[in-house]
């Protein structure tokens, strides 16, 4: 997912309180001020969460309680430190209206400079079966930096689950580290996260979810954090099971013109690469004396600390996504999957098989600096292995689709399948369907194969038509999702039999249109696994 217009057309690569009740002028008080009324709750749907009631709207299929706040604005003192718990409330809040987003620059959408964004959205289905259900925590992506939740009521009918869809800090606010700001700083993101998980567990089971059978899921970045939540010990317990979608997408090597290194396969920037980068960026926008840099950070205009950070790409634009602090994240995800260092989960894992986040080839030139400038000494190599003349027409762009999915996504991926499977269930996919309808950051002219996050749209079509074909994929998607969500096991009634990835059934669930879904070992292979598998980080540990 990403944000500038080359991705949102790329990044500029690449890809949803208030106060109607008795009790408002409480809750605009505790918001900072007045706030516009909400659409009236339903009858019957007050539940007590353990800050303070909240209503919502009831559906004919979903009953939603939208923007619940799970913690405090992190405004003031209160901006880049770990999340805290909201100031209890006693009259029942509206929760009739989509939250706040967190702050982010313009391109997949308007942006946004408010901070008072630690929100969740709980929907439940409006005709549950025996209860409790399994409850599924979305955590959204867009490289750490941009987006929202997605509405997945989908998910919560054909499913049978409770879904709950989480706001998280982003960017410069989500992942600045400065020495001013104390030992461990960095990853409020993440840690806002963790905060979302624990309000599931005190309270989900209130809305009739079973706060043991929780499983997280995202694509993405949304797929790079359950890699995290998966490494840290401080999510131990919060979770039973996670999907990571396309978690593995930074470039491998070379110069990552769309994201700061973040994902599932990466060697992430230690606490002291990011403080001195945080030290830059506080330089940059007036804050430079480290003894008054907390305070003048904490009181710089939100709109200033955006336009600094921008992309996070420059070295003075801080860091916007998730570092080894020592706490939250005491090592690389990586590298805690090829040390074993996990928590005790099941996951589904996979990309999608010819997935970019970079820039494109147009021509012959392009194809040779591109590689040149990803793979730098191995480029006669990849040349050699991706010749041009093995592509049909357009050549240039196939050749380099194919170097970059391989090298940065596909053989990553399978790689971390083999680390985790030696330690806990995993159960890995490849999305090889070449047909889903071109998202917005995708060209719709060219022949992008089975794109980046092509799964999500299939996930949550909204309003997009499926042909038959993709109909079919996209039921079942959502049956294995949920169904792995219910009871740890993807294989459900109306789809293929799913086994689980082992070192001595390297199997991979193959996932294609018009019910051709079928187990494989071949991908290694066909992707060149055994000569990528030796760049990856942390090989050493295989």
């Amino acid at each position: 997912m990403r944000p500038d217009r080359k991705v949102a057309a790329a990044l500029a690569a690449v890809v949803v309180l208030a106060v109607s009740l008795t009790g408002s002028a409480s809750m605009a008080s505790d918001l900072g001020g007045p706030v516009p009324s909400a659409p009236a709750c339903s009858p019957g749907t007050t539940v007590a969460t353990d800050d303070g009631p909240v209503c919502g709207v009831a559906g004919g299929e979903v009953i939603s309680w939208q923007g619940i706040r799970y913690g405090a604005p992190p405004v003031g003192d209160l901006r880049w430190e770990a999340p805290r718990r909201p100031a209890p409330w006693t009259e029942p809040f509206a929760a009739t209206t989509e939250g706040t987003q967190c702050p982010q620059p313009p391109g997949a959408g308007p942006g946004s400079e408010d901070e008072d964004c630690l929100n969740l959205t709980v929907r439940v289905p409006a005709k549950a079966g025996p209860g409790p259900l399994a409850v599924m925590v979305q955590i959204h992506g867009g490289g750490f930096l941009l987006w929202k939740p997605q509405d997945a009521s989908r998910l919560v009918t054909a499913g049978n689950v409770i879904s709950v869809e989480v706001n998280y800090r982003l960017g410069i606010f989500g992942f600045l580290a400065h020495e001013a700001f104390g030992k461990h700083a960095g990853n409020y993101g993440l840690q806002d996260q963790q905060a979302a998980l624990r309000w599931v567990q005190r309270n989900i089971a209130r809305f009739g979810g079973d706060p043991h059978n929780v499983t997280i899921y995202g694509d993405s970045a949304g797929g790079s954090s359950v890699c995290a939540h998966t490494a840290s010990p401080a999510s131990a317990g919060l979770f039973q099971r996670g999907i990571s979608e396309s978690g593995e997408y930074n470039s491998l090597l070379g110069v990552d013109t769309v994201w700061q290194t973040q994902d599932c396969k990466a060697k992430l920037p230690t606490e002291g690469q990011a403080q001195r980068t945080g030290a830059r960026f506080a330089t940059a926008v007036g804050c430079g004396v480290v003894a008054e840099a907390a305070a003048c950070l904490r009181g710089a205009p939100a709109r200033v600390l955006l336009k600094q950070a921008n992309h996070g790409r420059e070295p003075d634009n801080g860091t916007v996504a998730p570092i080894v602090d020592g706490t939250t994240l005491p090592m690389s995800p990586a590298e805690a999957f090829a040390t074993g260092h996990v928590n005790h989960v099941a996951l589904m894992h996979g990309v999608d098989r010819d997935e970019t986040q970079l820039p494109s080839a147009t021509t012959p030139a392009d194809y040779d600096r591109l590689v040149q400038q990803q793979y730098g000494e191995h480029a006669p190599v990849v040349r050699g292995t991706y010749p041009l003349t093995r592509f049909p027409a357009p050549a240039p762009f196939l050749a380099y689709r194919t170097v970059v999915a391989d090298s940065n996504s596909v053989c990553p991926a399978l790689l971390n399948d083999a680390r985790l499977a030696r330690h806990i269930p995993v159960f890995a996919y490849q999305v090889d369907d070449t047909d889903v309808p071109p998202q917005f950051f995708v060209d719709a002219t060219k022949p992008n194969g089975a794109y980046h996050i092509a799964e999500w749209l299939l996930l949550f079509p909204n309003g997009v038509k499926l042909t038959p074909n993709q109909q079919v994929l996209s039921d079942q998607l959502v049956a294995q999702w949920t169904g792995f969500a219910r009871t740890g096991d993807p294989t459900v009634d109306g789809t293929p039999r799913w086994e689980p990835y082992t070192r001595d059934n390297p199997v991979v669930m193959s996932l294609n249109a018009a019910g051709d879904s079928q187990l494989t070992t071949e991908i290694p292979r066909q992707h060149h696994c055994e000569f990528w598998d030796t760049l990856t980080p942390f090989d050493r540990h295989r």
